[in-house]
């Protein structure tokens, strides 16, 4: 099933939920995470927000599979892996091949086992509102561009659970309202997105629930709307008032 060009696989079994329990993470000796007690459902938007340095990135790391907890565990669906093909990721500086745009979306297909058809690739292109620039050299497409390929990209794998990482920290504001409008399609059709931002304004705007992270914990975690207007932690208080937490 689709919905406007995007698979509507938010009832795929093999990934969510996503459960963190007891989860710790460390590197060269420090501790980036502590005894994280989490759990991402099938939904709108989990948003990840918190001061550089809180975790943000190593979480959605883990979830993705990308690194193994120290202590802890996670589980997906109640399994210890996630079925194939369940997740995607999208980093915050994506990696263009030396490839036109459409060779690059695919290459993600084949990657992924689907057939690299003209019209899955111009469907994928048209989603990221790029179908114009099919032929061009990914690598001289501007960063909002070179973005919203990295989504089309992810996509192809037609995932469950769509991670990203920071996905306009660099943009403009005119790419980064185009970069949300597609995140909020990606949604709608059913995709579960995991992502962090230290943008208050693009949680408020994209956000089901807030998952706030602070001192290598999780300070919060709540509906959006309640984070926003009835936050329950003094970290969440202190952050939305623009405080420094550390």
């Amino acid at each position: 099933m689709r919905s406007e060009g995007i698979a509507a696989t938010g009832g795929r079994a093999g990934a969510l939920p996503i459960r963190f329990e007891g989860v710790s993470f460390s590197a060269n000796e420090t501790s980036i995470l502590e005894a994280i007690d989490l759990e991402i459902r099938a939904g709108g938007p989990t948003v990840m927000m918190g001061p550089n340095g809180a975790g943000k990135t190593t979480l959605i790391r883990l979830a993705m599979g990308l690194v193994e907890p120290t202590s802890g565990r996670i589980t997906f669906a109640g399994a210890a892996t996630a079925a194939p093909g369940t997740r995607s990721i999208v980093f915050q500086k994506p990696v263009m091949l030396r490839r036109t745009a459409a060779d690059n979306v695919a290459f993600a297909l084949s990657a992924a086992g689907r057939p690299a058809t003209q019209a899955d690739v111009l469907r994928l292109l048209d989603l990221a509102q790029i179908s114009g620039l099919a032929d061009r050299p990914a690598r001289r497409l501007s960063g909002g561009e070179q973005q919203r390929l990295a989504l089309a990209r992810a996509l192809a794998r037609e995932p469950q659970v769509l991670f990203l990482d920071e996905p306009t920290a660099s943009l403009d504001p005119a790419s980064t309202k185009t970069v949300e409008e597609i995140i909020a399609r990606i949604s709608a059709s059913g995709v579960k997105i995991v992502m962090s931002t230290h943008d208050v304004g693009q949680a408020r705007r994209l956000a089901s629930e807030i998952v706030l992270l602070a001192k290598r914990r999780v300070a919060e975690h709540a509906p959006a709307q309640r984070f926003f207007t009835e936050p329950a932690s003094d970290e969440a208080r202190r952050f939305l008032a623009g405080e420094l937490i550390v």
